[in-house]
């Protein structure tokens, strides 16, 4: 999506989920406000903006708490009536999105936004793809280290490499702001490395490294090779 919706979009600010484009997110929707949000989208343009909620948001929770100015625009996928007349949603995150103007204050708010793409990169270039296997590589054996089956794992070979660095994003253990700090990269390519170090990290504190080698007659030099002015046997 390239162009910014007709009409300004009903927000779903929420505390503690980050969405990312090209992932998808169960909802329970069973406040009356945001119900009314869900119905009146339905007849309009089936989309939605996700945003995380300021540190502070109890405090002013059933007003108009205040969220951070970049979220992700959604599309509603499923959408199931529920007969307490709550809804069960499952949307697809399409494009990051900065909010504009706040149009709409009650029952729920509505923004105009402002559509943020990504740099391009080329799923063939020979360096994503590198890049692409170095991280479904540390992800799966970060899966393996927490002894989660890799027919669980949330990722599958034909994804593109912006959905796969993503949905990575959303699986992971990362406090709310932390995720958003990586939707706020405006490069996939730079968001996929950071991931990818710290999983590399992660796994380093699963696995501590073998202590050293304690072989007859050879240790170490003290600084440096030998060349440097290390110590020589």
């Amino acid at each position: 999506m390239q162009n910014a919706p007709k009409l300004p979009v009903p927000v779903f600010p929420l505390p503690d989920t980050v969405l990312f484009p090209g992932t998808q997110l169960p909802l329970h929707v069973f406040e009356l406000r945001y119900r009314t949000m869900v119905r009146e989208a339905l007849s309009g343009e089936r989309l939605i903006a996700l945003a995380l909620l300021k540190a502070g948001w109890e405090q002013d929770y059933h007003g108009s708490p205040e969220f951070h100015p970049l979220g992700c625009l959604a599309r509603f996928e499923d959408v199931v009536w529920l007969p307490n007349d709550c809804y069960d949603l499952r949307v697809k995150g399409l494009v990051r999105v900065r909010f504009k103007s706040v149009v709409r204050e009650f029952p729920y708010r509505s923004v105009r936004v402002e559509p943020l793409p990504q740099h391009p990169h080329a799923e063939d270039d020979p360096l994503v793809e590198m890049d692409r296997s170095d991280l479904a590589t540390s992800f799966q054996r970060m899966l393996e280290a927490h002894g989660v089956p890799p027919a669980s794992a949330p990722i599958h070979s034909d994804m593109g490499y912006e959905t796969l660095v993503n949905t990575i994003c959303t699986t992971i253990d990362l406090r709310p702001v932390e995720r958003l700090e990586m939707l706020a990269l405006d490069s996939v390519i730079e968001r996929g490395r950071r991931v990818r170090d710290l999983l590399e990290r992660r796994l380093e504190r699963a696995h501590p490294a073998p202590p050293p080698l304690r072989l007859p007659g050879w240790k170490p030099p003290a600084h440096g090779t030998p060349e440097q002015g290390g110590e020589r046997n």
